[in-house]
């Protein structure tokens, strides 16, 4: 399972010209499904989104959480962060999940991080997305739990 964790000001995502999914201050994450995730990279996805202190606090020290940062965050599935460019110039998905089994943990990642106490707003799972977001900082995080888990 791959995120990449942005800080931002605000984030919305549309579909077509429909608002699906918008926050303020806090976190879009886009997060990328491998083949074979199980439910210990969900445990160790939202643990590691929820805990990581990359806020500013009252000295301007990126030294709080989302939660001390009365953060939220804009969850966008994105199956192209698995992308295969050993090969040519064409990108290859082999390595991402089928989209039934994908879904599926993406909701799981979702439902974990609201367990938490964070509030998750979603983009549409399968959907040709517009995502808008003002980088705040600009803080960019990229978390992958095959590499984390050994």
């Amino acid at each position: 399972m791959i995120a990449v964790l942005q800080r931002v000001t605000r984030g919305k995502v549309e579909v077509g010209s429909r608002e699906v999914g918008s926050i303020e201050r806090g976190l879009v994450v886009l997060l990328g499904i491998a083949r074979g995730d199980s439910e210990s990279d969900v445990l160790w996805m939202s643990k590691r989104i929820a805990s990581l202190r990359i806020f500013s606090d009252e000295a301007g020290k990126m030294n709080w959480d989302i939660h001390q940062a009365q953060g939220s965050i804009l969850l966008v599935s994105q199956f192209t962060l698995l992308a295969d460019l050993s090969s040519g110039n064409r990108p290859g998905f082999t390595h991402a999940e089928e989209p039934d089994i994908a879904r599926i943990r993406c909701g799981e990642v979702a439902a974990q991080l609201v367990e938490r106490g964070i509030r998750v707003a979603h983009g549409e799972f399968g959907a040709n997305m517009l995502v808008t977001l003002e980088n705040d900082g600009p803080v960019t995080i990229v978390l992958d739990s095959k590499r984390s888990l050994k």
